[in-house]
């Protein structure tokens, strides 16, 4: 039998993180929109040697000894769901690989193209708990600008079947469209409460270099999107989904009570994870990367957390070249969870924003509109929330 010291020194010591995402990388093809690490179109080798390349590499992490039971567990991409066979065998590698929590929370994302009965079937076999599917809209104009496969009739359809596999389902939904209108975005709205989903994601339109869709907006062949116009239709989101009961509990995420998601509040609230696959990125105590041979360097009295990137490039990550770790200093760290802390709506303790050094930067963001203090509490206003990338360079900053 254990004693309170053995045990007090286990959960001392390096432990496997509690939470695991794997990526992924993989697309039938690039949306208009997309600056991520995607491959479309790959050759069925190059897909079927990730794969396993990743099944390898949880194996490796499942023979490094160290005690911890997975909580969460999120394969996203890229589009999984456009490969179900592999991606059910990789969740059945995952539960045979390593210790997974009874009611763990096992998400999966999955596009309506290649979302239908017989794949929420296979997936939900093969132990996933969630399906996150990105219809981003439910009207055919503002999917065809997006550059999306489906249609809004499909982003029905794969919901449907979600539901009707038992499966908790996430909707996720893109806001400030190039020619998306106020009441072609509440219908959108209105249609993804209509699916029984419990959690919904909103975002806005992030216009990024390099996309086919930036280019059509240089080349004047589509409007330039109205920030204006989407910080309305974020507020109009946040007002109708609390009226059925979605509050928002993070920048763009939405509700109703006991469905949050499990594994992003876990990134939110500084929780380590391991990250699989190419482009997946981790974050690991300093005393567990020491173990694992990824922070030589490291120092546990003076470093607080380290970070990785595996490289996006399936043929390069296939030959063990590319990662990039970065080791963030303690004082990195704290202000690394506060600068998190401030997705969250409940936001970040008084204490904790102390600890970090930034009661100034705070005082300072609270005289421009963008923070306040409540009940001992630092939270963005709907102004802050809104210019939220304002708030958190600041934060990170430290100034």
């Amino acid at each position: 039998m254990s004693s309170t010291s053995d045990i007090e020194e286990l959960l001392a010591g390096p432990r496997l993180p509690s939470h695991l995402y794997v990526h992924v990388p993989f697309c039938r093809s690039k949306c208009a929109y997309c600056d991520f690490g995607t491959v479309p179109d790959a050759p069925i080798d190059t897909v079927a040697a990730v794969y396993a390349g990743i099944e390898g590499e949880l194996a490796q992490w499942a023979a490094a000894g160290l005690p911890g039971v997975l909580e969460t567990v999120y394969i996203g991409g890229g589009t999984p769901s456009a490969w179900p066979a592999p991606t059910a065998s990789l969740l059945h590698h995952i539960r045979s690989a390593f210790l997974v929590h009874p009611a763990a929370e096992v998400c999966v994302e999955a596009n309506p193209d290649s979302l239908d009965a017989t794949v929420a079937a296979v997936l939900s076999e093969a132990g996933a708990t969630r399906i996150s599917v990105g219809a981003q809209s439910f009207d055919d104009d503002v999917l065809s600008v997006l550059g999306r496969r489906h249609d809004a009739a499909g982003s029905a359809s794969a919901c449907r079947a979600v539901m009707r596999a038992g499966l908790e389902l996430s909707v996720d939904l893109i806001c400030g469209v190039p020619g998306q209108s106020f009441g072609s975005w509440m219908c959108t709205l209105a249609a993804a409460v209509a699916t029984g989903a419990r959690h919904i994601s909103v975002y806005p339109l992030s216009l990024e270099e390099g996309t086919a869709l930036s280019l059509a907006v240089d080349a004047g062949l589509v409007t330039e999107p109205d920030p204006d116009l989407a910080a309305e239709m974020m507020v109009a989101a946040e007002e109708s989904l609390a009226a059925v009961g979605m509050e928002r509990y993070e920048v763009a995420s939405y509700a109703v009570p006991g469905h949050t998601s499990r594994h992003n509040t876990a990134y939110w609230t500084g929780r380590t994870y391991v990250g699989a696959g190419p482009g997946a990125h981790g974050m690991l105590d300093v005393r567990t990367a020491r173990t694992l041979g990824m922070a030589a360097g490291a120092d546990p009295e003076l470093d607080g957390r380290v970070r990785y990137v595996h490289e996006p490039d399936p043929e390069r990550w296939l030959t063990g070249r590319g990662d990039r770790v970065e080791v963030l200093t303690a004082p990195e760290a704290l202000r690394e969870d506060v600068m998190l802390g401030l997705r969250l709506a409940k936001g970040v303790d008084d204490d904790d924003m102390d600890r970090a050094g930034l009661t100034g930067v705070a005082n300072r963001l609270r005289g421009s509109g963008l923070l306040e203090l409540v009940d001992d509490r630092w939270r963005t206003t709907r102004r802050g929330w809104l210019l939220g990338n304002e708030v958190f360079a600041a934060v990170w900053a430290g100034e």
